[in-house]
């Protein structure tokens, strides 16, 4: 498994102990992918995972940079026209997952992590 498969299990793991239901992973449409899509309650939840091993850069949720949020909004947008009839509240957040030497991860959630980018 990758390092980046592992960090999308251990994040969805972390979200559904935290009680949010999980309604979709690996997300695709022509637009591109989102990791988790989640439901807190009645917010739909789009969530970016980060996944690092201690010796790469750290701060991994910093490269959620503006291209990739502006991709992330569009296929949240997308994923809301084709599953919902109405306009549902949603939020963006990213988990970031760093993984030590000995193999034993770290997770940080950054609720509400930004705002949808339109341009």
């Amino acid at each position: 498994m990758t390092l980046g498969r592992r960090g999308e299990r251990i994040a969805a793991r972390m979200l559904k102990r935290l009680g949010y239901r999980i309604v979709a992973r690996n997300y695709q449409c022509p637009a591109g992918e989102i990791d988790i899509i989640t439901l807190d309650r009645e917010t739909v939840v789009f969530v970016e995972v980060k996944t690092r091993s201690s010796s790469e850069a750290a701060y991994p949720e910093a490269h959620v940079n503006q291209p990739k949020r502006r991709q992330l909004t569009r296929v949240a947008r997308m994923f809301l026209a084709a599953n919902s009839s109405e306009d549902p509240p949603c939020r963006f957040d990213v988990v970031a997952v760093v993984v030590n030497e000995h193999g034993k991860p770290s997770v940080e959630h950054f609720i509400n992590a930004f705002e949808p980018v339109y341009r």
